[in-house]
């Protein structure tokens, strides 16, 4: 079984996948090894240098992802661009470590209805809070302004939109426990295999 873990930013979707790898489940980032791709699949290298020029990556260090993002993220016709080549690499790379699980495993992607990755998921875990705790968690983890913050939001998919289309919400709201909502969900789905 393969469970899609999604929520906007400041949501903690993060922290859900590591309580999860605590508990011993494998959880795959979608955010993390996009990154890598880009980094070492020649393909996704050849087509990103091909679409944005070979100024996008750095002998020393590979991607340069401020030269990268400063041209995708002003013209959302190279964002399609560029999702176009990662989204799908990604896509293959996430099906490829699925396939080496035996159990039940996990993967984490912010923007899994928009990157088409929904599709592979067998249930999907919304993670959600209250919008001013995720402006305070965002403004204490990346010192952004409350204007960065709310524009960032405001670009993905509204939490109430992925909270309706998920299979389960987990409220990470500081009251309820994140490990009792994980652990009822893994018990949920252990009583219908």
């Amino acid at each position: 079984m393969l469970t899609a873990i999604t929520g906007g930013i400041g949501t903690g979707k993060s922290i859900v996948s590591r309580l999860l790898r605590v508990m011993g489940y494998d959880v795959y980032d979608c955010d993390l090894e996009a990154k890598r791709l880009m980094n070492e699949d020649a393909a996704v290298r050849e087509a990103l240098t091909a679409a944005f020029g070979s100024h996008i990556y750095n002998k020393e260090y590979g991607l340069d992802r401020k030269a990268l993002a400063a041209v995708i993220f002003n013209d959302a016709d190279a964002l399609r661009q560029a999702n176009a080549i990662i989204h799908p690499a990604t896509l293959d790379d996430l099906r490829a470590w699925s396939r080496k699980r035996k159990s039940r495993c996990f993967f984490e992607s912010a923007i899994l209805w928009e990157s088409g990755f929904n599709g592979q998921a067998d249930e999907i875990w919304s993670v959600s809070a209250p919008l001013e705790l995720r402006i305070e968690r965002i403004r204490t983890r990346d010192h952004s302004t409350r204007e960065q913050i709310l524009a960032r939001i405001n670009s993905q998919m509204s939490q109430e939109e992925k909270d309706r289309r998920a299979s389960h919400v987990i409220l990470n709201d500081g009251e309820h426990s994140l490990i009792t909502q994980v652990n009822n969900l893994l018990q949920l789905n252990n009583s219908h295999l």
